[in-house]
């Protein structure tokens, strides 16, 4: 099958079929005399791996080891196991992170009484904390 009946079948865009092959998580196909590129079920099951990893969240550095570590089945899951367990605590943090988000913004929501004859108390606690911190977005503000 062609690059573009791959991604269809696999449910993604041609880019992404590209993108992987380049990044050594597709397996190269054969090549047609004519330069097209020829692949084979194996690609599709291949991808479709390689997609369900990633929507688990899993970076592609990962994805490269469990893509290695399936191509040696006799090989014990105590790696996978490691792998999958870091990955489960990075997910738990980011779950405590987002509740603790999820907190702030309900209380800068409580923040605000909805009466528009004064300023609107979340757009000042909002410019107050960019004047008062540096954040990915405002660099620390240069003294003098």
């Amino acid at each position: 099958m062609k690059i573009g009946e791959l991604a269809s079948r696999a449910g993604c865009d041609v880019q992404t079929v590209r993108y992987y092959e380049r990044e050594g998580l597709l397996e190269a196909p054969a090549r047609e005399p004519s330069g097209y590129r020829r692949y084979q079920e194996r690609h599709l099951t291949q991808l479709n791996f390689v997609r369900h990893l990633r929507s688990l969240d899993i970076p592609l550095h990962e994805v490269r080891q469990l893509l290695a570590f399936a191509a040696e089945p006799a090989q014990s899951c105590a790696q996978v196991n490691h792998l999958l367990d870091g990955h489960i605590a990075l997910v738990k943090q980011r779950l405590l992170s987002l509740r603790a988000l999820e907190q702030q913004l309900v209380a800068l929501r409580r923040s605000c009484d909805g009466d528009s004859s004064h300023p609107c108390a979340i757009l000042e606690a909002f410019a107050a904390a960019a004047r008062e911190q540096a954040c990915a977005c405002h660099p620390a503000p240069r003294a003098g």
